[in-house]
């Protein structure tokens, strides 16, 4: 059986599209109830989707991932999924999106990290006018990324590099395990991607499966902080969306952030992956900014 999909290419979102005989935007919404059937809500038993579409012609799926036994904060919403899944492959911004459920707050506030984020257009797919809103009308009184960071500042989905290297304080073997140089050098290069510009504090997590494929998401801050979005949850949603089947699968994850972090990774990401996949071997490595 073909693995779910969370993205399709722009030459097939067109063809689909007319052959709905509906303009792209509007496509989304028809794709809206199968990717509700995507997520994995084993403790409200409420599945949400989110259909984006980005400006590469591109459509993202995103939905809720939720873990038992974990602290609802733990949660990650379709809305972050969305994003995660935008990031994860190189799209720059989010023209409009489609969604289950009206976005909570936590939602709204996080899509404000997303350059020109008022601009975005929404459709509720409950919504019987079929009208896509801009996000401004959701959050009016917006606090975001440039009331504390400088205009030309690089906002998620936005290329950087944070200049990190592994420390030297960091060793390559932990109680007889020895780490997987490519979980490693993914680890890293997602930790550079990371948004992480309110703490200073960088991450990135990369996971492997029994099958040797690897998967890496990038720690995402947000001007509120809370909402923010680990390293760990990323690289889940990076698992999910590439295909992942049980949390059991994942047989190794590496996660890298800063020596001396005051913001740190390592306790949260322990305790969601030894809950979701307890025979999982998990190292952390630290890393520092490279000098220039």
């Amino acid at each position: 059986m073909d693995p779910p999909r969370f993205l399709i290419q722009a030459p097939e979102a067109r063809s689909l599209a007319e052959s709905s005989a509906l303009p792209l935007p509007h496509f989304l919404l028809s794709l809206v109830s199968s990717a509700q059937s995507l997520a994995r809500h084993p403790i409200s038993n409420f599945p949400v989707a989110a259909v984006g579409l980005g400006p590469s012609g591109r459509i993202f799926i995103g939905v809720n991932l939720e873990f038992p036994g974990l602290p609802l904060h733990q949660t990650v919403h379709a809305e972050q999924f969305l994003l995660t899944n935008l990031s994860l492959n190189a799209e720059p911004r989010l023209d409009c999106f489609v969604v289950s459920a009206a976005p909570c707050g936590h939602c709204r506030q996080f899509l404000q990290e997303i350059r020109d984020a008022p601009n975005i257009k929404l459709l509720i797919a409950s919504d019987e006018t079929r009208d896509f809103t801009p996000l401004s009308k959701f959050l009016s009184h917006r606090f975001g990324p440039h009331d504390l960071l400088p205009e030309d500042a690089p906002l998620l989905l936005e290329p950087r590099h944070n200049g990190l290297s592994i420390s030297e304080e960091s060793h390559d073997l932990a109680n007889g395990y020895i780490v997987n140089e490519e979980l490693k050098i993914a680890a890293l290069e997602a930790a550079n991607k990371s948004h992480a510009p309110y703490s200073g504090c960088p991450s990135g997590a990369a996971l492997m499966d029994g099958g040797g494929k690897i998967y890496k998401g990038s720690y995402m801050e947000s001007a509120a902080f809370n909402p923010s979005m680990g390293p760990v949850q990323a690289a889940l949603v990076a698992f999910v969306a590439g295909g992942g089947g049980k949390y059991e699968e994942i047989v190794a994850a590496v996660l890298v952030e800063k020596v001396g972090a005051t913001v740190k990774q390592e306790g949260t990401g322990r305790l969601l992956i030894q809950s979701i996949a307890p025979k999982c071997q998990f190292k952390v490595l630290l890393c520092s900014n490279t000098p220039t």
